[in-house]
């Protein structure tokens, strides 16, 4: 997918957002946006995420971006356009001990309040401000 400057930007801001997230626990598409400055863009999240390379020789790509860890604002899943898709993320998410319950409507769902990650600040933020502060 060819991309202009500014976009390539923004996936790569993305990507390496979503890096920081902890195994065994998620966070949702807007959290991310929120994170890097752009909360009014999760939809474009959920984009970068969608085009994720599968080329393992990427600088990103589906092995070292872990996107199975992003999931909607509800705690949901959310549908692909491939069948299999959320259930491979479930699965994917199951291998890192993260409990996903069907719901009513068969809606794949996580627990917020058990493994939500949703910090005020990227861990590599807080990192940085740290050795700012250290050469003071």
């Amino acid at each position: 997918m060819a991309r202009s400057d500014e976009a390539a930007a923004f996936f790569a801001t993305v990507y390496s957002a979503v890096r920081e997230i902890p195994e065994g626990k998620v966070t949702s598409y807007g959290h991310i946006a929120k994170l890097i400055g752009t909360p009014q863009r999760p939809r474009q999240v959920g984009v970068c995420l969608k085009h994720l390379s599968h080329d393992a020789g990427a600088r990103f790509n589906n092995v070292n971006v872990p996107w199975q860890r992003v999931i909607n604002a509800k705690g949901a899943i959310s549908q692909r356009s491939q069948p299999s898709g959320a259930r491979n993320q479930a699965a994917a998410l199951q291998a890192e001990g993260v409990t996903v319950a069907t719901g009513a409507l068969g809606e794949l769902t996580v627990d917020f309040a058990e493994y939500g990650w949703f910090p005020r600040s990227l861990p590599s933020e807080e990192e940085s401000e740290l050795d700012d502060d250290d050469s003071e």
